[in-house]
């Protein structure tokens, strides 16, 4: 078997509209599809709903459903905020500052420009409380590959202990160097 790639990842809204129009505003998102049905195609439940799909691009589609007939919409309580979230790739760290200059002049609330050392990202709200994350690389080659030799390692001592491993600790040491050795 073969993943050729997402075909596209569906989380719920409360209001369809609203959400299209917001992603299309601030993050230039096109809206590609609607389908709406009074039944569900798997389940066969009479449940009216919308549909909608939106090109997050490089073929990535987001698509929301709005429910009207269910309960208000919640979240897992028990896992933190900062957890769940949708994380999209921004073209350059200029991009991102921009976008961020953009946004909380268009009176959303964003954190960061946070440093991951391999990206740098902020963070914001949608309408319907997701969670998003905007992401601009910035590793060299000579880090992921670092990163990429120690992902095994990292995953077993995970296993055996839950406590965070530290093969990949230079990355949040705060005079980084530009050397993971």
């Amino acid at each position: 078997m073969g993943i050729e790639r997402i075909h596209h990842v569906a989380y719920r809204c409360k209001d369809a509209k609203q959400t299209v129009e917001w992603y299309k505003k601030h993050l230039g998102m096109d809206f590609v599809l609607a389908i709406a049905e009074d039944q569900v195609p798997s389940t066969h439940a009479p449940d009216p709903y919308m549909h909608l799909f939106l090109d997050a691009g490089g073929g990535n589609i987001l698509a929301f459903f709005e429910l009207p007939n269910a309960a208000p919409m919640g979240r897992d309580t028990n896992t933190p905020d900062w957890v769940q979230h949708i994380a999209f790739k921004v073209g350059s760290l200029d991009e991102l500052t921009a976008i961020k200059a953009r946004l909380e002049a268009d009176g959303i609330e964003v954190i960061g420009i946070t440093d991951h050392t391999i990206f740098k990202s902020i963070y914001f709200f949608d309408p319907n409380g997701h969670r998003l994350e905007l992401a601009a690389d910035t590793a060299t080659p000579e880090m992921m590959k670092k990163l990429d030799e120690v992902k095994w390692p990292m995953i077993e001592e995970w296993a055996q202990t839950k406590r965070a491993p530290k093969h990949a600790a230079w990355m949040h040491e705060r005079e980084f160097s530009g050397d993971p050795a």
